[in-house]
């Protein structure tokens, strides 16, 4: 089995891979105090009934890969691989991890990994050229070449760090559940911020999907949209760019670099 663990700011997506399927999964909250120890602890609890695995942590384990946005994180879990998981081969998405999609930006090193990680899923899955849409933190939209080059990207704020902004900053608002509204003309408060939220975005992918595809592409009907992250069920129905739904965008790309990397050791 392939654990992969995938650090987001908010929120971290950990997969277990049976060969080419996910065959379990998990999220918990992103908490950059947590040391090794209690990491390996989360992990025991998250993976020591689960039936394809041992009562030890490692056991069941052959390998193991993980990208993170948050460096005191990707830093414990470095600890967690070396402590815990012995000479289980661990692959940590960085500077010098072979991805096989390069990286046509001013500063390669800047972009984030998880980015790489899903332009690498997005080619394998679907070829180029594409735009891949991860609802997260941020909303991040990453081009992805017809020769399968990392070509640059957009970050826009998230869904959630909106909604947050509307409460703090709002002196008569406050922050709301992420639903749909009845229609798209609130009649309160609150169905009013849900429809901003709801209609904007899908209007904000739209509109630089829109303009991304005519860059990266002669035709921009042959940019293939997938979206990926957390909210992304959200926008889905309101969108009318996104061609693919993949929620294990990210994992899936873990796996392949895993696969590449320790082919290549």
């Amino acid at each position: 089995m392939l654990l992969t663990i995938d650090v987001g700011n908010t929120h971290t997506v950990l997969g277990l891979f049976d060969g080419e399927e996910i065959v379990e999964h998990w999220r918990i909250s992103t908490d950059a105090r947590r040391t090794a120890d209690e990491l390996a602890v989360l992990l025991q609890g998250l993976m020591g009934m689960h039936p394809l695995l041992g009562e030890e942590l490692s056991d069941g384990i052959e390998g193991i890969a993980i990208c993170s946005t948050v460096p005191s994180v990707l830093q414990e879990l470095r600890e967690v691989t070396r402590r815990y998981y012995g000479d289980v081969p661990a692959i940590l998405v960085e500077p010098g991890v072979k991805t096989g999609v390069p990286i046509l930006m001013d500063n390669p090193k800047e972009v984030g990994a998880d980015r790489i990680i899903n332009a690498v899923a997005a080619v394998e899955l679907y070829g180029g050229p594409c735009v891949v849409v991860d609802f997260g933190t941020a909303t991040t939209f990453d081009a992805v070449s017809a020769r399968g080059e990392y070509a640059g990207g957009v970050i826009a704020p998230g869904i959630e760090i909106s909604v947050e902004a509307l409460g703090v900053k709002g002196a008569q608002l406050r922050k709301i559940e992420l639903a749909r509204p009845r229609s798209v003309i609130g009649k309160n408060t609150v169905e009013a911020m849900q429809s901003g939220i709801l209609y904007g975005f899908a209007g904000q992918v739209d509109g630089v999907v829109t303009r991304m595809a005519a860059e990266l592409a002669d035709d921009p009907e042959d940019v293939t949209v997938i979206a990926t992250g957390g909210l992304s069920p959200m926008v889905l129905g309101e969108s009318s760019v996104i061609d693919e739904h993949e929620p294990w965008l990210t994992l899936i790309g873990l796996r392949l670099v895993y696969e590449r990397n320790v082919a290549r050791a």
